[in-house]
C-alpha cells in the first residue's frame, strides 16, 4: 500500500461500545461484514448527512490501492453525499490509517472516526 500521511492525533482512550450511538454501532456492523465478506484487511462504513450507510472493504491490485475508509467515503461521495455524520473502519492495526482520515475530512471536520478491531470492540475514536 503506497504511504498514507500521517494521522494527527493517537486513538483516544477505548470507547466502550455501549456508549456508541445505536447508528455507530450499526456501522461497526457493516464495516465488520464488509471486511468478512471478502477476507479484506479492513472494512469500513460511513454513514451520510441523510443517514444513508455506505460499506466497503479494503483493495489491493496490482493498478489500485484503496483503503476501506476510502472506498466507503468515494461511495457516499459517488451516491451524491456531502457531508459524513460518522465513520467507522475495523482493522487489525491500532491506529486510524492517514490515506482514509483525510478522506473522511475532505467531507467533515468534525464526524467522530471509530476505530474497531476485528471482533468488534471499539478501540478508540478520532474526532479531530
Amino acid at each position: 500500500m503506497p504511504e498514507s500521511p500521517a494521522v494527527p492525533a493517537a486513538l483516544p482512550t477505548p470507547a466502550d461500545p455501549a456508549e456508541l450511538s445505536a447508528e455507530d454501532a450499526k456501522l461497526v456492523v457493516l464495516a465488520r461484514g464488509a471486511r468478512s465478506r471478502v477476507a479484506a484487511v479492513e472494512g469500513a462504513a460511513v454513514r451520510d448527512q441523510d443517514g444513508r450507510t455506505y460499506a466497503a472493504a479494503s483493495v489491493a491490485m496490482p493498478s489500485l490501492t484503496l483503503t476501506a475508509l476510502q472506498l466507503a467515503v468515494a461511495s457516499a461521495v459517488a451516491a451524491g453525499a456531502s457531508r459524513l455524520e460518522a465513520a467507522v473502519v475495523v482493522t487489525e492495526a491500532s491506529t486510524l490509517d492517514g490515506a482514509g482520515h483525510a478522506a473522511v475530512r475532505d467531507l467533515s471536520a468534525d464526524a467522530p472516526v471509530h476505530v474497531a478491531a476485528p471482533d468488534g470492540t471499539v478501540l478508540g475514536t478520532v474526532v479531530e
